[in-house]
């Protein structure tokens, strides 16, 4: 019975998750998701995915002066998350309050993001977040190729450490540098695409690309909303999460 109780309590507050994502004013997201979060997997091999991700963070990362963005930075943002995530959201790169924490979409954007992964039925510690680019570029301007390929390498490891099922694309620039392409965002999104080869062992992961957060606030209708909730609703058939249904 305690287990039916907990079910019935965790589909309805993704019930109220997929509400506000969909239907509701933006109201920041303090409280902790209900989670249909993925299963512990094998203690020893995230342990050691979570210590290769630090390893990279700390000792290639932080230090890294590959390209100009080094130079005006208060923090790189690595990423965050669970290490053997089942799914990973990459988005373009961080913004200022990005920048300041250290963490990966915490400014308005993240809160959003924020809210589709709980729409979801999971938490933020249930998936991997970061950007294709560790360091704030001025004016929160689109990265340059020369930046992007500078922290390219960063990104490939990253995603070769955790191995996920699926990756999220988070706008543009994030998806056409994943997918090598120059097809727009617009004409991608909601439609299963295949990784390149761009590392070992990466090639023809599962790839979904949506709009970005940040893109979401400033069209925030409710066309917009929907087209991103049908593409997560597809991550989540092929991950196996149970769809929660929108109430009319």
């Amino acid at each position: 019975m305690a287990d039916e109780s907990d079910k019935l309590r965790r589909a309805a507050r993704q019930l109220i998750e997929t509400e506000e994502l969909l239907g509701g004013s933006f109201i920041p997201s303090d409280r902790a998701a209900a989670s249909g979060a993925q299963p512990a997997g094998d203690d020893a091999a995230r342990q050691q995915k979570a210590k290769a991700l630090a390893e990279l963070d700390a000792g290639e990362v932080r230090i890294c002066r590959r390209c100009g963005l080094a130079g005006g930075r208060t923090n790189t943002v690595f990423g965050e998350g669970n290490p053997d995530a089942e799914v990973v959201f990459v988005g373009e790169g961080p913004g200022q309050e990005e920048d300041l924490t250290g963490r990966p979409f915490v400014g308005r954007a993240g809160e959003l993001l924020t809210k589709m992964i709980q729409a979801m039925g999971l938490k933020r510690e249930d998936v991997y977040i970061c950007n294709v680019i560790k360091c704030r570029a001025p004016n929160n301007r689109v990265p340059n190729p020369e930046e992007a390929a500078a922290c390219w390498d960063y990104l490939v490891r990253q995603l070769q450490i955790i191995g996920p099922k699926v990756i999220v694309t988070l706008g543009n620039p994030a998806t056409q540098a994943l997918l090598r392409t120059r097809t727009g965002i617009t004409r991608l999104r909601g439609q299963w695409q295949s990784l390149p080869l761009i590392g070992e062992g990466l090639e023809g992961t599962a790839v979904m690309p949506t709009f970005h957060p940040a893109f979401v606030l400033r069209q925030y209708t409710e066309d917009v909303r929907g087209k991103v909730w049908s593409d997560l609703q597809e991550v989540m058939a092929r991950l196996g999460l149970p769809l929660a249904k929108r109430s009319r």
